[in-house]
């Protein structure tokens, strides 16, 4: 089965996370089939805390993948994000 889950990068104490399409078999930092956006739970100043290819997320889904618990509360956070942009 596939899943959408947070692949861990980064240094010690310095956490990144790269949201990705992987085999459910597969271990936590192991290979993956699609890398969909990124994470980073220390984003300070103007670093982006959060970019995940909503599109790309959608169509994983469409195909029967399954989000963990973390990557759903991110991609929910994203989409009001998304929401609250104002048009230019």
């Amino acid at each position: 089965m596939v899943v959408l889950r947070l692949s861990r990068g980064g240094a010690k104490k310095r956490p990144f996370y790269h949201l990705v399409a992987a085999d459910s078999r597969m271990p936590r930092d192991g290979r993956y089939i699609e890398r969909l956006g990124f994470f980073n739970p220390v984003a300070k100043g103007q670093e982006v805390p959060l970019r995940i290819d909503l599109e790309k997320i959608e169509a994983w889904i469409g195909k029967g993948a399954q989000m963990s618990d973390r990557v759903k509360q991110l991609v929910k956070r994203a989409k009001k994000e998304v929401q609250a942009e104002p048009v230019a």
